[in-house]
């Protein structure tokens, strides 16, 4: 039976167990350059006890930057900056870690959470935006260019170098970012894509992009380097995309040689109409584990109870479980949920030995 801290295969990775710290936007790069910050951050998580380490959404190109403070890959200074993170992290820990490769779309542009996360003015360093279509967010974003088909190739050879560059800086995978209303999502949503070429109206071509820059992505990096797709399971919305067509996304995935597929939910429109719960998105990753033979299954949303993470595994629903804002929280969650569950973990750093419980005994040896 797997378990929550039994081993498993992305591909040719493995990982010590099935723990995931998902991509969470720091908004604190400099043009898109990582920081001390980032160096800070991710070397706290690496420490974590997780089987794997996701970087935050990082742009292949400026204009796909969600804010000014995101991370980018779309120069040879991010890949040496991004090398020298990376190089960080690992004199402290052998966690494997990955990078997810994005572009806002029509979301991009805006101001940090902290600064209002509103749209900015190109006076404000905000800059145009894009979509499959031209139609905005919301009424107070900008209308996107919709995307020539020139744009489209463009983009997906941008995909490609980014994640070239990630495979020289360090990273051991890459994730696409699928989800969350960004610019691959807006493809695959008949909310967003109202084309009439091959990348709008039918499913078969609202996925055509999606799957056109995971097949170049998968092409152009060696086999040991997994690729996968994070997606939304549902828009939360009446017409929008849904679970059903996700698992259709996520066979054809599969087919195309994903290593992984990272179910989430929601982002597109401000309509969504989401009921928060633990584990409230955990049904759209059962059901997308249910539409594939053998590719891993990421579960997300509200998992921050050892037990309920343990039980998605145990029962099949998900192979691995992401664990996000419960781990800024608890940067040790890993440690707490194995202590719970009666398990022993590998990799605690040997300075931070003496903090375990049942070791306080000896306080001030």
């Amino acid at each position: 039976m797997n378990t929550l801290f039994s081993p498993i295969k992305l591909g040719g990775l493995e990982l010590a167990n099935r723990i995931v710290i998902p991509p969470m936007d720091q908004y604190s790069a400099d043009e898109g350059r990582p920081t001390q910050w980032h160096h800070m951050h991710y070397g706290h998580l690496a420490v974590s006890g997780a089987g794997l380490l996701i970087v935050e959404a990082t742009a292949v190109e400026p204009a796909g930057r969600i804010s000014p403070g995101d991370l980018g890959l779309w120069n040879d200074e991010h890949e040496n900056l991004h090398k020298g993170m990376l190089e960080f992290i690992a004199a402290f820990s052998s966690i494997p870690t990955a990078v997810q490769l994005g572009h806002s779309g029509r979301k991009g542009s805006t101001a940090r959470p902290w600064e209002g996360r509103g749209p900015l003015g190109l006076h404000e360093g905000g800059w145009d935006v894009c979509a499959p279509s031209a139609l905005p967010f919301d009424a107070a974003s900008p209308v996107p260019s919709a995307l020539s088909t020139a744009d489209i190739d463009r983009l997906t050879a941008s995909f490609v170098t980014a994640a070239q560059r990630a495979q020289r800086a360090g990273y051991k995978a890459v994730e696409l970012h699928a989800a969350h209303g960004y610019l691959l999502h807006e493809f695959l949503s008949p909310l967003s894509n109202k084309r009439e070429d091959e990348y709008g109206g039918s499913l078969e071509n609202r996925m055509r992009f999606p799957l056109q820059v995971f097949a170049a992505v998968r092409k152009a990096l060696p086999s040991v380097i997994p690729v996968g797709m994070r997606v939304s399971g549902t828009d939360f919305t009446p017409g929008g995309w849904d679970v059903q067509e996700c698992a259709v996304l996520a066979q054809r995935l599969e087919k195309a040689g994903g290593a992984f597929i990272h179910v989430s939910g929601g982002g597109l429109t401000p309509e969504q109409k989401i009921r928060l719960a633990p584990g409230y998105q955990v049904h759209l990753a059962q059901a997308v584990k249910q539409a594939v033979d053998s590719m891993p299954v990421i579960a997300v949303g509200l998992i921050t109870e050892p037990e309920l993470a343990a039980g998605i595994i145990v029962t099949g629903q998900a192979d691995m479980v992401a664990v996000g804002r419960g781990m800024m929280y608890d940067p040790r969650w890993p440690w707490h949920a194995a202590a719970a569950l009666g398990v022993s973990i590998a990799g605690t750093p040997r300075q931070y030995l003496r903090c375990q419980p049942h070791r306080l005994k000896n306080l001030f040896i």
